[in-house]
């Protein structure tokens, strides 16, 4: 038998709780989460540490206490959730297919909002050299290990790359008596916030080792030793540079990918820069009525901006369900230029410009510099900045005047505004 609901949440994390709850109080009241874990609340449940909420809630919490204010609002509104539960498939006219413990099931949807986060990149996806012992594992899991299962994964730790889990492994392998020897990072700069580097790191006298990597890994049953070098501009090893450390735990903080095989397998148009589906700036993905939001639309550096994003799709996946997605303005593309690496949304109609957030990441570390938007590749608008990293999240609202909204509808043929960095 199918079941039928307005919309259907896959993600049960703080993208999901925050969409959904923005859905039902945007009038959807036939609403149903599915979450693959036993509980709601995603990765948020192992993020232990604290300086999560300082903008939605103005305070700094933890992890778990950030997601179960969120988990506490869908029992208030009743929405209908399904734990340990995993999607098999959705299909382009809204069925979802899914199972538990109690069995197979399908059901229809009116609108589906897609928020299945993101997962970490293992060795395989950047091909460390050498042996292949126990000990070589991904921040996150010795997270999961660590905070959840109550389990040391090591005692002599050294981690690669500097990315916001690995920083923050760093310090909570020490404060649990772990040596953490180092941290080596392929470029010039770090990946991970400011703070981070600074609480995690430099508090605790754990060293930076920039442009540099893991050039062999050395152990037959048990991880032994990890040899770094350094890397050239081209990151080529640098000849003689060479430092091996015995540890018997190998931290992987090398990135995250936004998890999307249900959207790919129905052929949902993927964005090649980010593994994130390509969305208008109503976050609805190529097919309509499908959207997504949060780390499975593109990697964010704060969970207080999944939560706006995810509101963002919540409530305008209730306008589609009402049938109130209705802008017949003439649509823009939005891309990258100089200096970005994506651009979040990719389409936007005209007459939506003014009431979007232009998200993206620069390429590299800037200081005193200027974000440039372009249409067709002239330039119409810039604003300066005193800085740009490419950990952070740039969130820029366009604000355009009546003069630049003139230009745009003026300009002939199709339309592109692309968004550059320059010194």
């Amino acid at each position: 038998m199918i079941s039928n609901y307005d919309l259907i949440v896959i993600g049960g994390g703080s993208a999901g709780l925050a969409s959904a709850i923005e859905a039902y109080d945007n009038g959807i009241k036939k609403i149903l989460i599915i979450e693959k874990d036993k509980y709601l609340g995603g990765i948020l449940l192992q993020c232990i540490h604290n300086g999560f909420g300082l903008q939605e809630f103005k305070e700094e919490l933890c992890g778990p206490e950030y997601a179960i204010r969120f988990v506490n609002e869908v029992k208030k509104r009743d929405i209908e959730v399904l734990t340990d539960t995993f999607v098999t498939k959705i299909t382009s006219d809204k069925m979802v297919y899914y199972s538990n413990n109690k069995g197979y099931f399908i059901s229809k949807a009116k609108a589906i909002i897609c928020s299945t986060g993101c997962s970490e990149r293992t060795r395989g996806a950047i091909s460390i050299p050498g042996d292949r012992p126990s000990g070589v594992m991904t921040a996150g899991l010795a997270q999961k290990y660590t905070n959840i299962m109550g389990y040391m994964a090591g005692k002599k730790v050294f981690i690669l790359g500097s990315g916001d889990i690995g920083l923050i492994m760093a310090r909570r392998m020490t404060l649990e008596g772990a040596k953490v020897l180092g941290v080596a990072e392929l470029m010039p700069y770090s990946n991970g916030l400011n703070r981070n580097i600074v609480q995690c790191l430099n508090d605790y006298n754990i060293p930076l080792y920039l442009s540099h990597t893991v050039k062999k890994i050395v152990g037959k049953d048990r991880l032994e030793k990890v040899v770094i070098s350094k890397v050239d501009d081209k990151f080529n090893f640098i000849e003689e540079t060479d430092i091996e450390f015995e540890c018997d735990l190998l931290l992987l903080s090398v990135g995250l990918l936004p998890y999307n095989p249900l959207l790919k397998d129905i052929g949902v148009k993927l964005n090649p820069k980010t593994n994130g589906p390509i969305v208008n700036e109503y976050l609805e993905t190529s097919i309509h009525g499908i959207f997504s939001c949060g780390n499975s639309l593109h990697v964010h550096d704060l969970v207080d901006y999944v939560t706006s994003e995810a509101r963002i799709a919540g409530k305008n996946a209730s306008k589609y369900i009402k049938d109130e997605l209705n802008d017949n303005s003439e649509v823009i593309t939005l891309m990258s230029g100089n200096n970005v690496g994506y651009v979040v949304p990719a389409t936007s109609h005209i007459n939506s410009l003014n009431d979007i957030y232009v998200k993206f990441r620069c390429k590299k570390p800037f200081d005193k510099c200027t974000i440039n938007v372009l249409l067709n590749g002239k330039v119409i608008k810039s604003f300066k900045k005193l800085y740009l990293l490419p950990a952070e999240m740039e969130n820029l609202s366009l604000r355009l005047n009546e003069s630049e909204f003139d230009l745009i509808k003026k300009e002939e043929g199709s339309k592109t505004l692309s968004f550059e960095v320059v010194e």
